[in-house]
């Protein structure tokens, strides 16, 4: 984010509250309040910056491909981004604010290789060979693993955020019927719902293990573990050879500098703090807004078509996505773990 984290609020600390995923001022309870609980201003600025500038970002990683391999540009991405971070944070609260000791590290790389990796990495790999709106409609489902992943950590899901799961599934279905009938590569619709079930598992894992307590150290960590795990996967794959700079087109350069400093340090460090400031559940609304964003760009800029399935596929997953959020955020919802605890006393 552009603002200095002194300048961002952080959750309240609680003495008996696991810590958070690294509010700037300390660590404190996750940002799962109560419903209803009013949220700042500096909520809703990170919202915006994450549902515009991270549905341009599909577009500008088909760009970015069009002369440049797939894991070594995610790598050369994350590095650059993650150097840059951990720069400003050493600059402007000195070095010490960089110091985290193992656990921390530890929690950071594995978000970050969840996130950036496992995530953003075969989204990358995807959209060689299917277009950038229909990447980011599947990427839509996030979402949808998010309500199973809280069901398994505790948390009953009401009976119409299953039916918006199951009518998201649906709409994957749709959506992946050009690849099963040969119209666009399988591998890369696959590769791109795998990268939806790691994002989702890395954005929950980040919720409750212990991360560094400054956000903006705990994303450069993170993005500097995303960006080692995509280069040692691109060096696996042999996409080092053949690669030269100078073949590298100045429409690569310009995509790739863009999701450097939008894309990476602008959007992610946004939605890094979001998670912990911010319920999971509003946070998980950029979903529906990236796809919205990213198609309309695809077919202004790239020329993308507008197809039946992905059109009705990708309306399906929104509404599933919709219903999810909207009865996520009602009041109400029990949890196996606090009935329990009621129960107890």
């Amino acid at each position: 984010m552009t603002a200095p984290a002194d300048r961002i609020p952080a959750a309240p600390a609680s003495a008996s509250a696991t810590p958070s995923a690294g509010a700037p001022a300390g660590d404190g309870p996750p940002a799962d309040g109560p419903p209803g609980a009013r949220l700042g201003a500096g909520v809703w600025v990170a919202l915006g910056i994450v549902y515009v500038v991270w549905g341009s970002t599909y577009l500008a990683i088909r760009i970015a491909l069009e002369t440049m391999p797939s894991f070594l540009s995610a790598a050369a991405r994350f590095l650059t981004a993650g150097l840059l971070l951990a720069g400003f944070v050493a600059v402007r609260h000195g070095p010490s604010a960089l110091r985290v000791d193992l656990r921390q590290l530890g929690s950071a790389a594995l978000v970050g290789g969840l996130l950036l990796t496992g995530g953003n990495g075969l989204v990358v790999l995807g959209e060689n060979s299917i277009p950038s709106g229909l990447a980011a409609l599947l990427v839509a489902a996030v979402p949808l693993w998010m309500v199973l992943l809280t069901a398994a950590g505790g948390d009953r899901p009401k009976r119409a955020e299953l039916a918006g799961v199951l009518l998201g599934l649906v709409g994957l279905g749709v959506l992946s019927a050009p690849a099963i009938g040969g119209d666009i590569a399988p591998v890369g619709v696959i590769a791109v719902i795998v990268a939806t079930v790691t994002w989702a598992l890395g954005s929950f894992a980040s919720k409750r293990i212990r991360m560094p307590a400054n956000v903006f150290t705990s994303s450069a960590y993170q993005m500097l573990a995303g960006g080692l795990g995509n280069t040692l996967i691109g060096l696996a794959r042999g996409e080092e050879h053949g690669l030269r700079l100078g073949d590298v087109s100045t429409r690569s350069w310009l995509a790739l500098g863009c999701l450097v400093v939008f894309g990476s340090l602008v959007a992610f460090t946004a939605y890094a703090w979001l998670l912990r400031s911010a319920p999971l559940t509003l946070v998980a609304t950029y979903a529906y807004v990236n796809p919205v964003v990213a198609v309309l760009l695809g077919w202004l800029v790239l020329s993308e078509p507008l197809t039946g399935p992905t059109l009705l596929g990708g309306a399906i997953v929104v509404a599933g996505v919709c219903l999810v959020v909207s009865v996520s955020r009602s009041p109400g919802r029990p949890s196996r773990r606090r009935s329990a605890g009621r129960s107890a006393r």
